[in-house]
């Protein structure tokens, strides 16, 4: 009898990320045998799933007569504006064939960094669970600005795994793992698992990417760092090899998890925001931060750069420029200078709250 992966067969939760060219033909269009093929996978696995799937602007491509994907970010999300649909569309017939019903969910960064945002898209995907539906994640690309896109959907896949507090993370893509080298060479051998990230130090892993994705395999190797880091086993296979990996078969490569599950919230802070800022603290802020877990407060901040508003994220750093921390900041950039090293007491009506609580920070 072959051996199966526990991690995968114990799973009750997990996240599918499948990319656009495990979607789509060469020229763009959606492919029913390849949706049809991975819908029958997730249908067979005995576990409640999230499914985060690329393919709205290639789906746009054949439609709006664009040959190939376009590179400007206006034409990217008129193309996700007319491909979103038909790739929902999709979806919902193929999973229909198992009297499965489909919820979209549609994010940005600031849906899950801001926590009122976060709180909502966690309910949100707890609640179409709860009531049986499989919830199909996609970046928001029609108004999602270069400030506020996770960048690729490998990515948002580990968040959104750490976002529902997944057991297990499979990233399907076009090569079925993780190899020594390039794997159309020969002597590059498949990496079963991977227990330890530093394992990799020896191993070229290449930069290539379809004409139609924007993944590669480093993006899958730094999406599957993040899950790993947040507590989340993470199988890294082919599209076709889909359903063998959904039952613990041992294809692929297994990333096993590094460490005990996080505050998810925070671990989006830290993996999924740019900093808009810097704030530069004194010693003693430091070790108020750092030491103490306290919030920042005005006194012990030495300078500010950066434009941001109440609300974004920034980074804090020690007197040398090290960041220490990243929070989410009470104040706009212009409101801060004339607080610095002053006592909250003394800053009069308005100006009592901490610039970053610590419900709003998080270690690096």
């Amino acid at each position: 009898m072959a051996s199966v992966r526990a991690q995968v067969t114990t799973a009750r939760r997990i996240v599918v990320k499948v990319g656009s060219s495990s979607l789509t033909t060469p020229a763009g269009g959606l492919d029913p045998a390849r949706v049809d093929a991975l819908v029958d996978a997730i249908a067979a696995a005995d576990a409640e799933t999230v499914l985060v799937s690329s393919g709205a602007i290639a789906a746009g491509l054949a439609p709006l007569g664009l040959p190939r994907r376009p590179r400007d970010l206006a034409t990217q999300q008129a193309a996700a504006s007319v491909g979103q649909g038909l790739l929902m569309r999709a979806y919902t017939e193929s999973f229909g064939r198992y009297s499965r019903v489909v919820g979209q969910v549609l994010l940005t960064v600031d849906d899950v960094t801001r926590r009122a945002h976060y709180r909502n898209a966690y309910r949100t995907l707890q609640k179409l669970l709860d009531l049986g539906a499989l919830p199909i994640v996609n970046e928001n690309d029609t108004v999602a600005t270069e400030e506020i896109r996770f960048g690729d959907n490998d990515r948002l896949a580990a968040l959104v795994a750490a976002l529902v507090r997944a057991d297990l993370l499979v990233l399907l893509s076009d090569v079925d793992g993780l190899y020594t080298g390039d794997p159309s060479k020969p002597g590059a051998e498949r990496l079963s698992e991977v227990k330890d990230f530093a394992d990799l130090a020896g191993i070229s892993i290449g930069k290539t990417r379809s004409g139609i994705g924007t993944g590669g395999m480093v993006t899958k190797i730094e999406a599957a760092r993040i899950a790993a880091y947040s507590g989340v086993p993470v199988v890294l296979t082919s599209a076709p090899q889909a359903a063998a990996a959904l039952s613990g078969a041992e294809v692929g490569t297994l990333f096993h998890q590094i460490r005990a599950r996080p505050a998810a919230r925070l671990f989006w802070l830290a993996h999924a925001t740019a900093p808009r800022g810097r704030l530069t603290l004194d010693a003693g802020a430091v070790r108020a931060v750092v030491d103490r877990r306290a919030s920042l407060l005005p006194a012990g901040i030495v300078s500010v750069d950066g434009r941001f508003a109440a609300g974004d994220p920034v980074d804090l750093v020690d007197p040398a420029g090290h960041p220490v921390a990243r929070g989410l900041v009470n104040y706009d950039a212009v409101e801060l200078p004339g607080l610095l090293g002053r006592q909250t007491a003394d800053l009069g009506p308005g100006y009592g709250r901490e610039v970053v609580h610590r419900d709003d920070l998080v270690l690096l």
